[in-house]
């Protein structure tokens, strides 16, 4: 008979040794380290495999354009880019309480098709699930649940039901009956989702499955397997504060620059389609250290609020805090203002904040993070109907953007009065005739816009 072997396997990103390591040298997490059996296989009698399996030229196959069911939520079907593609495998992943199976619960209510869908959960019951349902106000006639961790029970249902649509809740409370490993261990949520996609692509069902993220790594994180499926979705957020963002970080039929933005209620997630005013709503008027900057997250326009507090500090070595944006981007602006300005901040302490939970990456936000800064240090605040764009180098230059058009149409829609752009945008600008309600100045260095706002 032949003799098991063991193996380590690193629950958080899957990297396998033959022996125990405290820390894995693949994520750099420590004490993820799992044993786990494998199986011995079976030798085949004849290492020769039989196949009638023949390569198809390229030009002799027909493939028309993807089949696609509408959530009826258009922040989703902006994400996927366009909806739900029929046979597709579709991984959200997100913090535990954040709204996934929420999220998932309205798809299936409000899919505009008259599609079959199979809801699985495997960490309610069925009479749970009813209760959210009802506080959803989900009345679809064609959803049917389950409560089932079996996958093989799982595989029979969807080859006897045929439902055009499957959710999973979650990957990691599913197991295979033939893996010794537990349920939510590598190998078994591995193994399950492989099955999943051999019956989303031979059934053309389309699947959604839900994978749980911890910081402690004692279940299997979603980054395991997001080279297996089609479309990885994200939803983060705050549990604490009420608005989610819903972003693909992977997408073979769509973009993932896309962003949907939805708000947390007692009924249930509702979409934002109106951020800009959402995130400045509540601005406080002639307070030092707040602006508006234009950023862009995919092909969508947002005005967002930037605040900073500069302060003396307390210590010999001045703090610098950032959330929501890049710590390292704003220690280098900090560095920026006091080369090229002139401005003192080696014994000043830095907090700066992008309002609403959001997180941006975008250089175009740069001229807005300096003149924050600088508006809170020299206590003078800036005009509320001005909106900064523009990305700062380390010589002082203020750069052009890209869409600038989309931007200044987002400023003269919400009700912007002036704009500071950099002047390598002056042709794009120049050529716009529906901004007429908004006074566009130039600048080329970060001295040149200090000057003119402050």
């Amino acid at each position: 008979m032949p003799k098991q072997k063991s193996f380590y396997v690193c629950q958080e990103c899957g990297y396998e040794s033959i022996g125990w390591m405290g820390k894995c040298p693949s994520c750099n997490q420590w004490n993820t380290f799992v044993e786990e059996i494998q199986e011995p296989k079976s030798k085949s009698r004849s290492g020769a495999v039989s196949t009638n399996v023949k390569p198809v030229n390229i030009n002799d196959i027909e493939a028309d354009t993807e089949e696609r069911y509408l959530t009826g939520i258009k922040e989703m079907d902006r994400v996927l880019g366009g909806g739900i593609v029929k046979g597709s495998l579709i991984l959200v992943g997100g913090d535990p309480g954040i709204g996934k199976s929420t999220l998932l619960l309205q798809i299936c209510d409000k899919i505009k098709t008259n599609a079959k869908i199979l809801y699985v959960s495997g960490e309610e019951s069925i009479k749970q699930i009813k209760l959210r349902a009802d506080r959803l106000n989900v009345r679809n006639p064609n959803l049917l649940m389950l409560s089932e961790t079996n996958f093989k029970v799982i595989q029979a249902l969807s080859e006897t039901e045929r439902p055009d649509l499957i959710v999973i809740d979650s990957i990691q409370t599913m197991f295979n009956d033939e893996l010794p490993s537990a349920p939510g261990s590598v190998s078994q949520v591995r193994e399950i989702t492989s099955g999943l996609m051999r019956i989303a692509k031979t059934l053309n069902i389309a699947i959604i499955i839900v994978g749980h993220v911890t910081k402690e790594g004692a279940i299997a994180g979603p980054r395991v397997l997001e080279h297996m499926v089609d479309t990885v979705l994200y939803f983060e957020g705050e549990r604490h504060l009420s608005y989610r963002i819903l972003r693909a970080v992977k997408n073979r039929f769509g973009s993932t620059n896309e962003i949907g933005i939805f708000e947390m209620r007692d009924v249930g997630l509702v979409e934002v389609e109106n951020p800009s005013s959402m995130l400045l709503s509540e601005r406080t008027e002639s307070v030092p250290g707040s602006v508006a900057v234009a950023t862009l997250e995919g092909t969508r326009p947002m005005l967002i609020e930037i605040q900073a507090l500069v302060c003396p500090t307390s210590f010999g070595m001045p703090r610098r805090m950032a959330t929501g944006l890049d710590y390292n981007r704003i220690t280098l602006l900090m560095a920026v203002l006091e080369k090229r300005v002139g401005m003192q901040l080696h014994n000043y302490d830095a907090y700066v904040n992008v309002v609403g939970g959001l997180k941006i990456d975008e250089p175009a936000c740069d001229l807005g993070v300096v003149t924050a800064i600088a508006s809170s240090f020299r206590n003078i605040p800036v005009d509320m109907d001005t909106v900064l764009i523009g990305e700062v180098g380390l010589t002082g230059e203020v750069r052009a953007v890209s869409q600038i058009d989309k931007r200044i149409r987002e400023a003269v829609r919400i009700g912007f009065k002036n704009c500071v752009v950099p002047a390598g945008n002056m042709k794009v600008i120049k050529q716009m005739k529906d901004i007429n309600n908004i006074n566009v100045k130039f600048v080329e260095n970060v001295q040149e816009a200090l000057n003119i706002i402050l």
